[in-house]
C-alpha cells in the first residue's frame, strides 16, 4: 500500500517508515506483556479479541483523511497483533504433538503467505479502486473472528489438561541464569539482523525497483510478491528442518548463509533481482521459527511471554528498522539503504556461542 499511500497524502519516506514503526511498536511493547499475563492467567479467546482489534484498525485505515489518523489506525491494527500472536503461539505448541518446529512453522506462515498476498492484492484489487476498497478486507478478519472463537473454546477444554500433565523441565531449564541471558541476547541480535534487513525489502523494494529499473508500481508490486511468497516458504520449512537437525545450525546457516547474496543485490541486473531475493527470502525466513522455539526451550514454562517477547521484537526492529532506513533513503538515496543493509547477515556469526540444546538433551538421556 505504500507507494498509493505515499501519493495519496503526499508523504516522504520518513514518514512511510513512520506508519510501519507505529504499527509494529505498538505490537511489539505490548506483546511481552500480553505474554506475561497469558502464562499465569490463559485468555483463550484473547485470540478473537485481537483480530476484532484488527478489524477495526483496518476499516479506519481505509476511511481516514489525516495522517495523523491513518498513524491511528496502525496503531489499533499493531494493538489487535500484540493481543493475537502469544496466545497463538502457544496453542500452535499445545496442538503440535510434540513437532514444536512444524507447528511453528505452520503457525507462523500463515501470517507470511498473508503478507505475501498482500502487495498482489493491492495491485490487482486496491489500485484500481482506491485506498476506500481496503475496508472489503474486513470479510475476511470477521472470518477470523468467527473461526478463533471456536479455537478459543477448544482451548479452554484442553489447556488445563495439558497443565496437569506438564512434563519436568528439560536441561535448558537448569543452565545457569547467565547463560540463558548471553544465549537470549545473541537471539535478539539475530532477530535485529533478520528485522532489520527485512524491513528494507518489505518497506522499500518497491521504491528501489521503480527508481533503479524505472518499472511501473503494478510490476514492484509482482515482484514484491513472490519474494515474500519465498519468505513464507522459508518459514514453512525452518521450523521441520531444525525439529530433525537441530535449531542452533538452522538459525547459524539461515542468518549468516545469506550473507554473499545480500551483498550481490545492490549490483545486479533486474533479470537476476527476483530470482536472487527469492534465495534471500527462502535462507533468511527459516531462522524464525527455529529461534522462537529455541528460546521456548531455553526458558521453558514461559512459552507466552518469550513467544511475546520475540514476536514483539520482530516487529518492534521491523518498525525502527523502516523509520531509520526511511530516514536514510530522504537523506542519500534508495540505493544507500540496500549497500548498508547487505552488511547486516555478519551478525550470524554470534549464532555459534549458542548453546546446542539438543547435544544436551541427547547427553541426559543417555546418562539415564
Amino acid at each position: 500500500m505504500y507507494p498509493l499511500l505515499k501519493t495519496g497524502f503526499q508523504l516522504n519516506f520518513a514518514q512511510v517508515g513512520l506508519i510501519t514503526l507505529t504499527y509494529q511498536c505498538t505490537a511489539s511493547l505490548l506483546q511481552p506483556l500480553v505474554g506475561f499475563a497469558t502464562d499465569r492467567h490463559p485468555q483463550p479467546y484473547s485470540l478473537a479479541v485481537g483480530m476484532a482489534s484488527t478489524l477495526i484498525g483496518l476499516i479506519l485505515f481505509s476511511r481516514v483523511p489525516a495522517f495523523s489518523l491513518l498513524l491511528a489506525s496502525a496503531a489499533l491494527i499493531g494493538m489487535g497483533s500484540a493481543v493475537f500472536h502469544p496466545e497463538a503461539s502457544r496453542v500452535a505448541r499445545l496442538a503440535s504433538g510434540g513437532q514444536h518446529g512444524l507447528a511453528q512453522s505452520l503457525f507462523q506462515v500463515g501470517g507470511n503467505a498473508g503478507g505475501a498476498l498482500s502487495p498482489l492484492l493491492a495491485a490487482l484489487f486496491v489500485l484500481p479502486r482506491g485506498r476506500e476498497s481496503i475496508g472489503w478486507f474486513g470479510i475476511a478478519a470477521l472470518l477470523a473472528i468467527l473461526i478463533l472463537s471456536r479455537i478459543g473454546g477448544w482451548y479452554g477444554r484442553v489447556h488445563p489438561k495439558a497443565d496437569s500433565s506438564r512434563p519436568h523441565l528439560p536441561t535448558a531449564s537448569r543452565a545457569s541464569t547467565l547463560k540463558v541471558g548471553r544465549s537470549l541476547a545473541i537471539l535478539m541480535a539475530l532477530i535485529f539482523s533478520k528485522f532489520f534487513y527485512l524491513a528494507s525489502l518489505n518497506s522499500y523494494y518497491t521504491f528501489y525497483l521503480i527508481s533503479k529499473f524505472h518499472i511501473s508500481i503494478r510490476s514492484a508490486q509482482i515482484h514484491l510478491f513472490v519474494f515474500l511468497g519465498a519468505v513464507a516458504a522459508g518459514t514453512l520449512i525452518g521450523g521441520p528442518i531444525g525439529d530433525r537437525v537441530g535449531r542452533k545450525r538452522v538459525i547459524w546457516v539461515s542468518v549468516l548463509g545469506v550473507l554473499p547474496f545480500t551483498l550481490l543485490l545492490p549490483h545486479i541486473s533486474l533479470a537476476w533481482t527476483g530470482p536472487l531475493t527469492i534465495v534471500i527470502g527462502l535462507i533468511l525466513a527459516s531462522a524464525f521459527p527455529a529461534i522462537v522455539v529455541y528460546a521456548q526451550e531455553l526458558v521453558p514454562g514461559r512459552v507466552g511471554m518469550i513467544s511475546g517477547l520475540f514476536f514483539g521484537l520482530a516487529f518492534g526492529m521491523g518498525g525502527i528498522g523502516a523509520a531509520v532506513l526511511g530516514r536514510l533513503a530522504d537523506a542519500t538515496s534508495i540505493m544507500t539503504v540496500y549497500q548498508v543493509c547487505a552488511f547486516l547477515p555478519l551478525l550470524g556469526i554470534l549464532a555459534g556461542f549458542l548453546p546446542d540444546l539438543e547435544r544436551a538433551r541427547r547427553k541426559r538421556r543417555g546418562d539415564r
